[in-house]
């Protein structure tokens, strides 16, 4: 809150109150900060178990300076009050399992599935905390892999290009000749197309508006490992939309393992490597077909809280007004 006079009405009398003087008065006297029971150890870790559920989410967010919490949610909640279980400073699994480990064990049973992302300290907390939950590696993360491959491939691709065109304006130079780089029939430079080709390579070609389809067009033609690496994932997203059961989407995997080594694509074999260590998890997806999203929807309000906070300049005050409000 900004150090500004404010403007209070009081039995038929206007006065003024600074803005700072106002924050003090509510943390101290007004709200029940003062007595509340996780105010000691709130900027380390704060836990309401009462609104533990069957189904959770796991994710991090930073509130200050960079500074990491790893949040457990209640899925059942929806981002609304009872939404958070627990919020512990960093993401060292250790830390995290001792905090959810204050759940008697009775409730921590009734848990039956978690989402998160792939790392490695989320799941091992999981595992130990919540023994009879499936552990649900979130979907887009694993489509984010492929995506990252194919950006791989055209930053590869953009990079030499740019060589040559330094080489060809060195050359051009020495020769004491102008300089004029090819354009293609969109009016891009090579260089060009590759830098403005980024967007296209996330989005489903249905979804390419005309002058993206033109673009990829020419950047196929030029670049035909790259056609392959859009298409294989692609194919990734389809494994996810089409295949209804466990089985069905393992056999499916399979295939596009042995097209993944196939391509030659080194990129895209650390995307197959990665999702061959996890691959149990991001199976059990097709149980309930559960995503992190509602993580990443409460880590966004998490954002926007401490955007009309203008930042977090008490830890504890801050938690404490996060938690009236989601806990």
């Amino acid at each position: 809150m900004d150090n500004h006079p404010i403007s209070c009405y009081h039995l038929g009398h206007y006065f003024q109150v600074e803005g700072k003087q106002l924050q003090e008065q509510y943390k101290e006297h007004i709200s029940d900060y003062s007595g509340w029971d996780q105010k000691d150890h709130a900027h380390e870790w704060m836990l309401f178990a009462g609104n533990l559920s069957s189904r959770l989410s796991i994710d991090e967010t930073a509130l200050s300076n960079g500074e990491l919490y790893t949040i457990i949610t209640n899925k059942e909640a929806k981002g609304r009050k009872g939404a958070i279980v627990a919020m512990i400073k960093g993401t060292v699994a250790e830390d995290i399992i001792g905090v959810l480990k204050k759940i008697p064990e009775r409730s921590r049973k009734r848990v039956q599935e978690v989402t998160m992302d792939m790392a490695a300290n989320m799941q091992l907390a999981i595992k130990r905390c919540f023994v009879n939950a499936h552990r649900v590696i979130d979907r887009f993360h694993v489509q984010k892999l492929a995506y990252d491959a194919v950006q791989e491939c055209r930053i590869k691709y953009r990079w030499a290009a740019l060589d040559l065109e330094n080489q060809a304006i060195a050359q051009a130079r020495k020769d004491k000749a102008g300089y004029q780089p090819e354009v293609l029939s969109n009016g891009d430079t090579l260089k060009q197309l590759l830098a403005r080709s980024r967007y296209l390579l996330f989005k489903h070609h249905s979804k390419w508006t005309a002058v993206q389809s033109k673009r990829a067009e020419l950047l196929f033609e030029r670049y035909p490992q790259l056609k392959h690496a859009y298409e294989l994932s692609l194919r990734l997203g389809d494994i996810f939309k089409v295949c209804k059961s466990k089985e069905q989407a393992f056999k499916k995997l399979a295939l596009w393992y042995n097209q993944v080594e196939d391509c030659g694509i080194e990129a895209f074999r650390t995307v197959a490597r990665s999702i061959q260590s996890h691959y149990l998890s991001i199976l059990n997806f097709f149980i309930n077909r559960s995503t992190n999203a509602s993580a990443e929807s409460f880590n966004a309000k998490v954002k926007a809280f401490r955007a009309t906070s203008r930042g977090v300049r008490d830890i504890n005050f801050f938690l404490f007004r996060l938690s009236k409000i989601y806990a």
